[in-house]
């Protein structure tokens, strides 16, 4: 797969390598591959290379040979490169998802949302970028990723001394652009929680005709204007007696003082159970936005599908060890969380292509790893060809067979 989407060659090509020709033992490709290739396998830390350098399906994905006198870098090796990414190099990179969803489709499509969200990555060290934040309330990093729907099209490690939409702004005009650039036609949603609101933000949304809805914090004047519905909801627990949780959807058009023109705000009045309280537990949430359409439709079936990107973070940051920011440098911990970003891509793209119509088609990255690649298998080495000989008994080896085939249609064989 890395092969079809040349993955490290547009990674290689962005980073400057300063060592002497004369004296590289490990190209920098390899290097990076190796790194990138360890971390969908499952070895998340540096030091497990000091075993995977002589690994044979390493060597033969990455080398083409299983020679153990010739291994793949080493951990010392591997940290050198991490430690001399610079802050232009990590920019430059962290643009190349953009481009390789855009290579993705085959057609240019009718409409596309962008989900932002930003998760905590908890500091155990006295590393660059340190910082408490109190929502956390802890010492962590705050990375932002972008998605549309499982693609992932940009992720960055972030101080967390700012707010979960510092740079939204900036980024999604960088998408945005670069989108419209090959479909000038495409609808662009932005979908966010309250914590990506920000006026500039929707200002530039409407100004420049994208569609957004996201999260919007409570205030007085809101819920002024919501307290009807919040009402109906807590006499019908009351007097009805109910402990059904219970749903009343309101709209109207609203402008704080910072806007220049009124906005749609939609209204979840929720009313929950709790416990031996008869009024029941009060949880009402807003959104703002520019679509058209029933509110309650727009809350429930458009606002509330960006929890399923919660589900992609949790494959990055568990799955694919993202949040291994363990370096002492920011620059350094930036590119780790690259890497986990990129096989997470390779990974997502396999399921997204080859996987597609089989009983792993929504497969998480963890399960993929188990079942297709943490297979046992005999590996030989003659004058012409490696073989990789898989178990007669392998459970999932019609699985594997169909990927394996899929993988080398549209003449880009994989494997000879």
């Amino acid at each position: 797969m890395e092969r079809k989407i040349k993955l490290l060659e547009r990674i290689d090509q962005v980073i400057r390598d300063p060592r002497d020709p004369a004296l590289v033992g490990h190209q920098q490709s390899h290097l990076i591959a190796q790194r990138i290739f360890s971390i969908a396998l499952g070895y998340e830390d540096v030091n497990d290379q000091q075993d995977l350098r002589r690994d044979p399906a390493l060597l033969a994905s990455i080398k083409h040979s299983i020679d153990e006198n010739l291994p793949l870098g080493s951990p010392s090796t591997i940290s050198r490169l991490e430690n001399r990414i610079t802050e232009k190099e990590m920019a430059a990179m962290t643009k190349i998802f953009v481009q390789l969803f855009i290579e993705s489709y085959d057609a240019p499509p009718k409409e596309i949302t962008l989900d932002f969200d930003a998760t905590d990555d908890a500091i155990h060290g006295n590393q660059e970028g340190r910082h408490f934040n109190g929502f956390y309330d802890n010492y962590c990093f705050l990375p932002l990723y972008v998605f549309c729907g499982d693609q992932l099209l940009w992720a960055q490690l972030r101080s967390s001394k700012r707010g979960a939409n510092h740079g939204t702004l900036a980024i999604f005009h960088y998408i945005a652009t670069e989108i419209k650039k090959v479909w000038p036609e495409v609808e662009i949603t932005l979908r966010g929680d309250a914590g990506f609101y920000d006026p500039n933000l929707v200002e530039y949304l409407d100004r420049n005709d994208y569609k957004y809805i996201l999260g919007f914090s409570s205030n007085e004047a809101l819920k002024k204007k919501s307290s009807n519905a919040v009402i109906a909801t807590k006499l019908f627990f009351k007097d009805a007696g109910s402990q059904e949780p219970l749903r009343v959807f309101h709209e109207f058009m609203y402008k704080t003082k910072s806007w220049k023109r009124e906005r749609r705000i939609i209204v979840k009045a929720e009313r929950l159970p709790d416990g031996d309280n008869l009024d029941g537990k009060e949880n009402t949430r807003y959104i703002v936005t520019n679509m058209l359409g029933d509110g309650q439709y727009l809350y429930e079936n458009v606002y509330c599908a960006r929890g399923d990107m919660e589900n992609r973070i949790k494959e990055q940051q568990q799955m694919l060890f993202a949040d291994r920011t363990s370096c002492h440098g920011f620059t350094a911990n930036r590119f780790r969380l690259f890497l986990s970003s990129c096989a997470y891509v390779l990974m997502e793209t396999i399921r997204r292509t080859a996987l597609s119509g089989t009983e792993m088609a929504k497969a998480q990255c963890s399960t993929i790893r188990l079942k297709l690649f943490k297979i046992a298998a005999l590996v030989k080495e003659s004058v012409r060809r490696i073989v990789f000989s898989l178990a007669s008994a392998c459970p999932v080896q019609e699985l594997w067979l169909r990927v394996y085939h899929r993988l080398q249609s549209n003449h880009t064989p994989l494997l000879e």
